[in-house]
């Protein structure tokens, strides 16, 4: 009978084949909420960006007139609208009011500006004929759990001309 060498894995090489596996997949599992945040606030964004790009066609195909005339489409020459009939744009109501909750995506809330740059300058543009609308969207990107995070906004802006 002859005595062969039969060796195997010992318990203290499954260990620590166990611990070096174990590791690996604890640091594979601390990656997952990173990369669910950054998809996450992908989405947010994307959505806010959405909804401004939304609002700023809206306001490209409205139709203006001269007691509603906020965007220089009209003889008049106006800036914010205000929901008052001393407003600068002479209406009783306001065609495109600040949004406290967007309908259909209620964490997101919305808001436009029309300057006239004759009044307030627009960058280097300080034509009386030009406008500057500015839409902005608001919300609350996603946090850690009992965190609280600051509001986050996304900000389009367009300049038009006035056309007569």
């Amino acid at each position: 009978m002859s005595v062969r060498d039969e060796r195997g894995i010992t318990v203290a090489e499954v260990l620590i084949a166990a611990a070096v596996l174990a590791l690996g997949l604890a640091a594979l599992m601390s990656v997952v909420p990173v990369a669910t945040y950054g998809v996450q606030d992908g989405g947010q964004t994307s959505t806010a960006t959405f909804l401004a790009q939304q609002r700023l066609e809206e306001i490209r195909n409205a139709t203006w007139d001269a007691t509603t005339d906020c965007v220089g489409l009209s003889a008049s020459a106006a800036s914010t609208p205000a929901p008052s009939p001393a407003g600068t744009c002479g209406a009783t109501t306001v065609t495109f009011p600040d949004e406290a909750t967007v309908s259909g995506f209620a964490q997101y809330a919305r808001q436009v500006r029309i300057t006239d740059c004759g009044v307030t300058p627009c960058g280097s543009v300080t034509s009386s004929a030009m406008r500057l609308v500015t839409v902005t969207v608001t919300y609350r990107p996603l946090s850690a759990a009992g965190g609280s995070s600051a509001n986050t906004s996304v900000t389009l802006e367009w300049l038009t001309a006035q056309q007569l």
